[in-house]
């Protein structure tokens, strides 16, 4: 592509550089010959280069500038080059798109989630460098903007870059952001604090030289060893303090400030004491940050003194690693200077990342390889169509979603789209997805949305909402609901109701009625319930005499315990298949050992008036984990594919199907399925019927088998 001859700015910064790597001058001759912003990049690679940034990083910086600016060169010369480097170029790419919503959103709408949106998108921290560096960059040109451009990129500075910088540590931009934002988006107070402090420089700095020496002096003296520097005051921190203490400029104490720092606590506190005895401190300004940490982490002592010709003086004291630490460790100096709060998971996170920045010996092959593996987001961030970012737990639905924008949005939601594409209220959406709730004009939550079978909320705030909205309906609707919830359970399970006067203290409720509301209201769930009737009904086994006649003995495979004669062979019965919590009693067979049947299992009615001796107690053991083999039988109206549906959920469950067999009811239009499964246990069995009772055209499904 023929243009005009360009300044060799970036060729003059390869010269200057002197010895490059391979990767990071096939960037520059690949840039220089195309345009790109040179003057941008050249400060982009300086500060990379003062950060630390690795080749790859600043290749990929530039690689960037190429791909904008000739996307079919990019597309061309991208298969040829490393795949990592590839990756910082596409991360870079992710984060236009948080630009594009923060120019969308109205001003008083909250950046943090636009924060974490590009955390979660950009999967390698030094992207991250990268969108910083270049952000400083383009604010130091700035100047030469239209003022709206100027003061929109202000606003992204301030929202977005600077914070980011701050909860990374990296203090030399983060400063530098937040002055020259301050400057575009309130250049009279700015100006007015920058006189103040130019009228007062040359005053300042020689008065900050002489306290250091005093000091140092004293310290010496004291034989305590100690590092001594002023400590720079930055306008916008300035006017930030102003603000929060209601104080005018020449009441700020620490605009002459020092920072000492010793090798261990001990000198922290003996250094203090040589402070003290040195000048008069002033009462009520003294903060002991080593003895009491700050809820980040962060230590240090802080006092204000009145110094040499009885001015203020703020004097901070820590030890070396203490220093580090507050500057780029664990402690998250970012949470108390913005005020914010943030969850332990997000905290975590940011805590770890400002630990890659502390000085490491390792190979950078093996650092790049820690920042692809641990960046792992347990958090998905969420846009509304008017570009809003919420975050929920990974794992949530749409419909968790409809709740967190709103109680009532999640009240009248019916329906969602996901990037313009219609998905069902159980789809779990992605970072970066695009969520349109669909509703109605009358809020009609379903009580189905509470099972935990149907899948439909998956945090506890969206359950508690439903649960709200229920309570509030009349307390005989609640009721009938429970009951029918209740009877229809036992009914699918083959369950016996016999024990249900003891389910209300086992679930502290009062009586029956506040059991059937609490089942309506999805505090408590129908499996629930049919565990503790189970339990229930189970037989209590006698305590064995003390003689080899009457004996308790597990056998091998240790799912049954039987009382009576000796180790003898069991089998499940075929007539009602018994599972892991169904209260059982076993039957002597001739040849076959004992055949265990449900309690209620007709056919052991009938064999037990025929012989009752052989009748003999039997209990699941504790090691009852092994396969079962159970018939289920499912009722709906026929459509296409139905049978495809029922055996992709039973497959779904990891239940293994031994037999099946199905026929059509010509005179109802119905179809009437029979399954014979191998399932774990009863809670396998449980979630499998509701899951199976929630497909389209299914009316019933329940375990059969009863003799």
């Amino acid at each position: 592509m023929a243009r005009a001859a360009k300044s060799p700015s970036l060729m003059q910064w390869r010269d200057r550089a002197g010895n490059l790597s391979p990767l990071l001058d096939e960037a520059l001759r690949a840039c220089a010959a195309q345009p790109v912003p040179e003057d941008e990049c050249c400060d982009v690679l300086d500060l990379l280069g003062m950060l630390g940034c690795d080749a790859h990083t600043q290749a990929a910086a530039l690689w960037f500038e190429l791909a904008r600016a000739e996307p079919g060169l990019w597309a061309a010369r991208a298969p040829t080059l490393p795949a990592e480097l590839q990756r910082l170029v596409v991360g870079q790419q992710a984060a236009e798109q948080v630009w594009a919503l923060h120019a969308q959103r109205s001003p008083e709408g909250g950046s943090e989630g636009l924060r974490r949106l590009l955390l979660a998108i950009v999967r390698d921290l030094r992207v991250v460098f990268v969108l910083l560096a270049r952000q400083l960059a383009r604010m130091r040109a700035a100047a030469t903007l239209p003022a709206a451009q100027g003061a929109a990129l202000a606003r992204l500075t301030r929202d977005i870059h600077a914070p980011l910088a701050n909860r990374l540590g990296i203090w030399q931009l983060k400063w530098e952001l937040e002055d020259l934002a301050f400057r575009f988006l309130q250049p009279e107070v700015y100006q007015r604090i920058a006189r103040l402090l130019d009228e007062r420089r040359a005053d300042r700095e020689g008065f900050i030289r002489d306290a250091l020496a005093e000091l140092q002096q004293a310290l010496a003296a004291a034989g305590i060893r100690a590092d001594l520097a002023g400590r720079p005051k930055h306008i916008y921190s300035i006017w930030k303090k102003m603000q929060r203490k209601a104080l005018e400029f020449s009441d700020l104490y620490d605009i002459r400030a020092v920072r000492v720092l010793v090798d261990n606590v001990t000198d922290c506190y003996a250094a203090l004491g040589v402070v003290h005895a040195r000048w008069p401190h002033l009462p009520g300004e003294f903060d002991d940050y080593i003895a009491r940490p700050k809820s980040n982490g962060y230590q240090s002592l802080h006092t204000a003194v009145l110094g040499p010709a009885g001015r203020t003086l703020e004097v901070q004291i820590r030890t070396h690693e203490m220093h580090r630490a507050n500057e780029l460790g664990v402690a998250a100096h970012w949470r108390y200077k913005e005020g914010g709060s943030a969850d332990a998971e997000f905290e975590a996170k940011i805590a770890w990342m400002r630990k890659l920045l502390e000085p490491r010996g390792e190979d950078d092959n093996a650092l790049a390889a820690d920042l692809h593996t641990e960046l792992l987001e347990d958090r998905v961030y969420l846009l509304t169509p008017k570009g809003e970012v919420f975050d929920l737990a990974r794992g949530a639905t749409v419909l968790d979603f409809a709740y967190l924008v709103h109680t009532e949005v999640g009240h009248r939601c019916r329906g969602a789209k996901v990037n313009g594409r219609i998905v069902p209220l159980t789809f779990q959406p992605q970072s970066g997805d695009r969520v349109e709730i669909l509703t109605a004009k009358v809020a009609d939550p379903s009580r189905d949305w509470l099972s935990p079978h149907h899948g439909y909320l998956n945090t506890s705030r969206a359950k508690d909402k439903v649960r709200a909205w229920f309570h509030r309906i009349a307390h005989d609707t609640n009721l009938a609901v429970g009951r029918g919830m209740f009877e229809r359970e036992m009914k699918r399970l083959a369950l016996s109701t016999a024990d249900a006067a003891k389910l209300p203290a086992h679930f502290h409720l009062k009586n029956h009625d506040e059991l059937l509301i609490a089942l309506a209201l999805g505090e408590i769930t129908p499996g629930q319930i049919a565990r503790v009737l189970q339990e229930a009904a189970q037989p209590v086994a006698p305590v064995p005499a003390a003689s080899a006649s009457a004996r308790t003995i597990a056998p091998e495979h240790g799912a049954l315990s039987i009382e009576g004669i000796g180790n003898l062979l069991t089998t499940l019965a075929r007539c009602c298949q018994p599972l892991p919590g169904d209260a059982v009693r076993g039957f002597i067979t001739r040849g076959r050992g004992v055949s265990v049947h449900r309690a209620d299992c007709g056919s052991l009615a009938r064999l037990a008036r025929r012989d009752p001796d052989r009748v003999i107690e039997v209990s699941w053991g504790r090691a009852a984990s092994q396969a079962y083999e159970v018939d289920v039988e499912l009722r709906g109206y026929d459509r296409k594919g139905l049978q495809k549906d029922v055996t992709g959920v039973i497959s779904n469950a990891s239940v293994h199907i031994i037999a099946s067999s199905s026929r059509q009811i010509a005179n109802t239009g119905e179809a009437e399925m029979r399954f014979t499964l191998r399932v774990r246990d009863f809670d396998q069995l449980s979630t499998l019927l509701g899951k199976l009772l929630a497909l389209p055209n299914v009316v019933d499904v329940r375990r059969v088998g009863t003799g």
